[in-house]
Order: structure tokens, then sequence, then C-alpha cells
């Protein structure tokens, strides 16, 4: 009698799976957090074959801090199109307009910490109970104290100290009226599985993961785009490199690395072969050694 053997990427897609239905079977109103980077299309594309032939039950939630990539808002919108499923959109610009946060000014300014504040004010506007996101352990020291069922308090905060073990895959998504829980099905995946993954499956992904020309300043290490919200310094001057972006952010604060790689199979091999972390080259985690962790106890993604 033959065998039948998983691959490592089926694994990783059943697990990812098997976290997705327990969402839908535990929680009342759950969304998936779509921002247009690779990792919550790949959550969006699990979640299309862990209900086919059935839509995916799941709105999907972007906050919009305006100072988004065009291409980003772009994708999004083809793929809201194509899945004919809700959008949800927190904005950051109406955050600041009613007075809840302030914008920030100076060089280095960003709105990525605003996003917190308009986040959770969906969260509760909208009554949900779940948010279901990309991370992954490997990207950053606090995403590894994640688990898949992340409780969140009555505050939107997380305590990395408090929260529930998950034995045998067992996840207990219960809890008081006012808290939620944060959910991340690729937990366990690397970038390389990523990538692998999304080429596998040829996924669809924004032409910024591609190698392409675009005006660019040397900041901190790293080629920020240029754009409108860039504050130039006297010496920073604006040149056109050929590039990609290993992750998506704000286009004020994502850095973006000199390539070639404009195939997939060319950005596997490039990742196979670096040794630093993809957010290396986000500005917003180099404010302090803790920055992530700080931004997530008060509510961040």
């Amino acid at each position: 009698m033959s065998k039948y053997y998983l691959n490592y990427l089926d694994e990783l897609e059943s697990e990812a799976i098997f976290v997705l239905r327990e969402v839908w079977a535990q929680f009342e109103n759950p969304v998936i957090l779509f921002s247009g980077g690779k990792d919550s299309i790949l959550v969006t594309h699990l979640a299309k074959k862990a209900f086919y032939p059935a839509k995916i039950p799941f709105a999907l939630m972007h906050v919009d801090t305006g100072h988004n990539f065009p291409e980003t808002i772009q994708f999004r919108d083809n793929i809201i199109k194509e899945l004919g499923v809700q959008l949800i959109v927190g904005s950051v610009q109406e955050s600041i307009d009613e007075g809840r946060v302030a914008e920030e000014k100076g060089k280095n300014a960003t709105r990525n910490a605003l996003q917190t504040t308009t986040l959770l004010d969906a969260i509760e506007a909208n009554k949900i109970d779940c948010a279901i996101g990309g991370g992954r352990r490997d990207e950053e020291k606090a995403r590894a104290k994640e688990r898949f069922f992340s409780h969140r308090d009555d505050f939107g905060q997380w305590d990395p100290k408090n929260q529930r073990p998950e034995l045998w895959n067992i996840f207990n998504g219960k809890h008081f009226q006012g808290e939620h829980f944060r959910v991340f099905p690729i937990s366990n995946w690397t970038e390389m599985d990523v990538w692998n993954y999304i080429k596998r499956e040829n996924i669809a992904i924004p032409s910024l993961y591609f190698a392409h020309e675009r005006e660019v300043v040397r900041r901190d290490g790293a080629w920020i785009p240029y754009s409108e919200f860039l504050i130039l310094e006297d010496h920073e001057e604006v040149v056109t490199k050929k590039i990609r972006f290993r992750t998506l952010g704000d286009i004020t604060i994502t850095g973006g690395d000199e390539s070639d790689a404009d195939t997939l199979e060319k950005i596997a091999a490039e990742v196979a072969g670096m040794r630093n972390t993809e957010r290396g080259n986000r500005s917003d985690d180099k404010r302090s050694e803790s920055a992530m962790e700080d931004r997530k106890r008060l509510g961040y993604f």
C-alpha cells in the first residue's frame, strides 16, 4: 500500500486553514486585517481555500494612514472587487481631524503609531471580536511571543505574560464583552515559506515586491521612497535606483533594497541568501530596542 506524505508547505497550509476554521467556529464577527502586503494577501488566499466553494465569511479591514503606496491601495480595491467581500476602512486622517490623535512633526514623523487608535476605534465601532492578522514569529522578537489566539483586554491591550496555553492545538477564544482576540494563522511560517507558497500557488502580489526603478532617498541605511510626505534635509539627495521592497508599510517608513529580482523565482533565491530580517529597513522599528513590543502592548497589529 502506498503511503501519503504532505510536504512542509502542505503542512503549513493545513495548520493555517485549521486555525481559520476555528476562528469561524468560535467568534461572532471576525475580520481579516488587510494591508495589501504579502502576508495579509496570503491569509486571504488561505481563507479562500478554507471555505471554498463558499465565499470568504470574513470582512476585510484596512487601516488607511493616508500615506500608503498608491500601488497598495489599487491592489486592495482590485482584490475586494474580485472576492466580493465587505471592506471596512479605518481612517487615520479622520482620527486626526476628530482630535483622537496628534500628527507627528519633523523629519522622522510617521503615522505608524497613530494606527493603533484608529484600529481600536474601528474594532469597537464594528463590534469585532476577532481580528485575523498575517504576523509571523520570525519577523520580530515581539511577534515571536504571540500565540495563535492572542487575547486583548477591553482596552485593546496585549499582555504577553497573560496569554492562554495552546496545548495540542486546542484554542480558547472565550472572552468577556469588550475584549477581543488577534489571531495569527501563519505564525509558524518563515519569509522563505511565504515566497515558496506564493510561487507554488501563483498568488498575485503588488508590483512593489518586484525590482523596479523608483526615486529614493538614502536615510538610516535604507532607500526610502521619495513622496510628497517625505521631508528632506539639506544634505539628502533624490536619486533613481532599481529596488524592491521586502515588506510594505507607510511610504514614509518603508525602506527598499537594491535588487534585480523581478520574478518570483529570483525573489525566492534572493531571500534564501539573506541574513537580516525583512523588517530591518522599517524605520518605525528602529526607534528603540522594544519599539514593536511597546506598540503591540497598546493595541498595535
